[in-house]
């Protein structure tokens, strides 16, 4: 059996390996980005930090790392997160841990952006993964109607919210042939504030299987 936990460390810590003193870093959400979050503060540099979630933000300053308020950063050098599937020409789909929409946000704002992740990550293509949507509460009903659109199934996370106080539902069956299509479509529906598809702004990935570690660089062949 591999050992998934295991890659996600090699992963992060080859991520991390890219941050240099006086860096303003970008720190993801969910169990991959916490491995690099940690790694980073192994690390000792001389950096500050923005998160994309509170519980990346308490990790971070539990480590010892600077946590600035990114309502105050207009500009990233490098942002490191995971992603929940990603395919070869560095397309993904992120979303789980439910800070889609802070993770963008933080992506488009970074010089560089890199994914990490576990060999189980890598996919052909991304249309077995859910697709999660973060949707204000205000527009629930019509929202999920127009889902219908998109997805065969779509589940509403019970009991959540996103740290923007927003709803997250998760697509299932959904046809991912035309990407740039889709991931227009969703953001024309009023009420849906954000959704897991990144498509542009990934710039690298570090992605770990059985302990071999595989850096994919956009535009370059793997390394």
């Amino acid at each position: 059996m591999k050992d998934r936990d295991a890659d996600k460390h090699l992963a992060a810590a080859a991520a991390v390996r890219e941050v240099c003193d006086d860096m303003l870093v970008g720190l993801g959400t969910g169990s991959t980005a916490a491995h690099a979050i940690t790694a980073l503060a192994a690390r000792g540099l001389r950096i500050e930090t923005v998160a994309t979630s509170l519980a990346s933000a308490r990790l971070a300053e539990s480590l010892g790392l600077r946590v600035r308020d990114f309502a105050e950063v207009s500009r990233v050098d490098l942002a490191i997160d995971g992603a929940d599937a990603i395919d070869a020409r560095l397309h993904a789909v992120k979303g789980a841990g439910g800070a889609m929409l802070r993770e963008k946000v933080v992506a488009a704002a970074a010089d560089r952006m890199i994914v990490i992740a576990d060999g189980s990550k890598r996919v052909a293509r991304l249309g077995g993964a859910a697709l999660p949507v973060e949707i204000l509460p205000f527009a629930k009903s019509y929202v999920m109607a127009r889902l219908a659109d998109f997805f065969v199934r779509a589940i509403e996370r019970p009991d959540y919210r996103t740290d923007n106080g927003n709803i997250v539902v998760d697509g299932h069956g959904w046809d991912d042939s035309s990407l740039p299509t889709l991931a227009d479509s969703l953001v024309a529906v009023p009420g849906i504030v954000g959704h897991g598809l990144f498509l542009r702004e990934i710039d690298a990935a570090y992605i770990a299987d059985d302990g071999i570690v595989t850096r994919l660089e956009r535009g370059q062949n793997p390394r």
